[in-house]
């Protein structure tokens, strides 16, 4: 039966996902564009996403708090939660150096110099730790960890002391595996052409690596300062920077060489063509 004109979708609209190499192209669009953002936007844009990022960790840190569903339901649901911040970095629209690893891509190719590469990574970073502290100097302030008679504290205690224990060469291998997780959210936020579909793409890979405990820099960036602020025992000022050197280059190896390099090899790459390893 003929639909009437009214009903009918137009010809043009494309309701399928961006096939890989589109996505490959538009990782690369937008890392030239990210790479090239002024100062002032970047740093405020990297801000909010270092306060969305903490915010899921907030998040978490509730949801783990007096779990009775068992070890693994418990951190499935833990890791939901947190995604709720990289769902805001990629609809709201904020800078995340986890995620700007990515620029890798663009940078191979050549479309962006080594120098506006590592200028956005410093950056976002120094951003992303502004606003992930800042986000837990406005809980320490308004004790928000008090909710629930102190029980988060308790659990924020819980996590923050398993993160300086950890030796690092594990936090380096967990930043990797992290990482590989969170690029691939993004990279998956890339095929969809509906809001829904890029919270939907974002969601499984986040919860899997807050689920399997992998080690995300800008998340500890938050839960291990705003355990220091609460005085819990343990945690101090060198075994944050113990977890996150580590973290932090697991991280750009994760990211930036075995997802945004490896698909540009797979995507992007042309033999005999200029790219940055012989540009930059």
């Amino acid at each position: 039966m003929d639909l009437p004109p009214s009903l009918r979708l137009p010809e043009t609209l494309e309701i399928d996902a961006y096939a890989p190499a589109q996505i490959a192209e538009r990782v690369e669009r937008a890392g030239v564009a990210k790479a090239r953002l002024p100062l002032l936007q970047t740093f405020t844009l990297g801000v909010l996403g270092g306060a969305f990022i903490a915010l899921g960790a907030l998040y978490f840190t509730l949801v783990l708090t007096g779990a009775g569903a068992g070890f693994g339901p418990a951190r499935l649901l833990g890791g939901v939660a947190f995604s709720l911040g990289m769902v805001m970095v990629v609809v709201a629209g904020a800078e995340l150096f986890t995620g700007n690893n990515l620029l890798v891509m663009a940078w191979v190719e050549g479309r962006i110099s080594l120098r506006e590469l590592l200028r956005n990574w410093a950056v976002v970073y120094v951003a992303n730790f502004a606003g992930a502290f800042g986000l837990a100097l406005f809980v320490w302030f308004a004790d928000a960890l008090a909710f629930g008679g102190g029980q988060m504290i308790e659990t924020a205690a819980v996590i923050a002391r398993a993160k300086v224990a950890l030796e690092p060469v594990q936090a380096f291998f967990r930043g990797i595996l992290c990482n590989v997780l969170v690029c691939m959210a993004v990279w998956l936020s890339f095929a969809a052409r509906e809001v829904t579909g890029k919270i939907l793409a974002v969601v499984f890979p986040i919860s899997a690596f807050v689920a399997l405990g992998f080690e995300n820099s800008i998340a500890n960036m938050y839960l291990v300062p705003v355990a220091m602020l609460y005085g819990v025992e343990g945690v101090d000022l060198a075994g944050f920077f113990g977890n996150l050197i580590p973290v932090t280059f697991g991280n750009m190896v994760g990211g930036g060489g075995l997802v945004a390099l490896a698909y540009w090899l797979c995507y992007r790459f042309r033999a005999g063509e200029g790219s940055a390893f012989r540009k930059s």
